[in-house]
């Protein structure tokens, strides 16, 4: 086997880290994929963090020096003991051992936080909802899994906002692609099953080309819900594609279809093959719907693994 593939995706608290990182560990067959979280390399657990007063955002709070180390035997397809941090009890569980597969998912806060975890990656993703929308996502998931009031999650997020703005979103200048999930109409208590996407794709690593789907010789475009077109970000110029949530079959259609051109292998896995796992979102009543945005931006980044995997060969 080539080295293994690692993909880092960076983000806040409950910015959709895990999420993500399971529906392209789907797409690329669960049996290839490692998936390692940066949460379990925390030095104190949740009483001694609250002792000292100190968040799980401080860098001084994670084992920085051993995420690196374990990154760096993961890329050489060497196994690691890898420690485990129990969000239920907050506290430590037994060590795992842990060989890689052919790609390998680390998803956390602190990812990018030193340029020897940076240089380990192929594809960084940086999660980048709104705060608002985030937050929201904090309380649900914190009341229902972790035992927390919606009043301790609200605590919580204020007394990390410091730890927040210095140490994990300035990582978004180091990604190849930022993902930003958020509300057609702004509202983010809105319907969570038809949220658009942005998607900032740096020229960091080489995208693929949707320009002549979405221009025609009339200056018009493929849909008024699919738009691509140049920004800035960070202060640095860059290609922003945007998904609505009410986007039409046709044109992701087209845009999968630019995505599985380029990686056959990827093709196999698209939804215009009758695929329905991609972007799977289950509502909070419990329907399960196909979210578009949800969808392209699986694909994107697993089209980016891919790459990078037969580079590597």
């Amino acid at each position: 086997m080539s080295r293994p593939i690692i993909l880092g995706i960076v983000g806040d608290s409950a910015a959709g880290k895990t999420t993500l990182s399971r529906g392209i560990a789907q797409i690329l067959g669960e049996d290839d994929v490692t998936i390692i979280c940066t949460d379990d390399y925390h030095r104190y657990d949740r009483k001694q963090r609250k002792e000292m007063g100190i968040s799980a955002l401080h860098p001084d709070c994670n084992y920085i020096d051993i995420i690196q180390q374990h990154l760096a035997l993961l890329r050489t397809g060497q196994p690691i003991l890898k420690p485990i941090y129990n969000h239920t009890s907050g506290e430590f569980d037994a060590p795992e051992y842990i060989e890689p597969k052919r790609f390998v998912i680390v998803e956390g806060l602190l990812g990018y936080s030193t340029r020897a975890c940076r240089d380990a990656y192929d594809v960084k993703v940086y999660l980048a909802p709104p705060e608002d929308l985030r937050a929201n996502w904090k309380i649900k998931r914190d009341t229902r899994k972790r035992g927390y009031t919606p009043e301790e999650v609200i605590e919580q997020i204020k007394a990390r906002e410091e730890d927040s703005e210095a140490f994990i979103r300035p990582q978004r200048q180091w990604a190849d692609v930022v993902v930003s999930f958020y509300p057609p109409d702004g509202n983010s208590s809105g319907d969570e099953l038809l949220l658009n996407v942005r998607l900032v794709m740096r020229p960091t690593i080489p995208h693929p080309d949707f320009t002549h789907l979405l221009e025609d010789k009339n200056g018009g475009s493929l849909s008024d819900a699919v738009r691509m077109g140049l920004d800035r970000d960070m202060g640095k110029p860059v290609d922003v594609l945007e998904i609505d949530g009410h986007a039409t079959e046709k044109p992701v259609q087209e845009l999968e279809r630019t995505l599985c051109s380029e990686v056959p292998y990827l093709g196999k896995f698209c939804s215009i093959e009758g695929n329905t796992d991609i972007g799977k979102v289950v509502g909070t009543t419990g329907e399960t719907l196909q979210s578009y945005p949800l969808a392209l931006t699986q694909l994107l980044i697993t089209y980016h693994m891919l790459k990078a995997a037969k580079v590597s060969e």
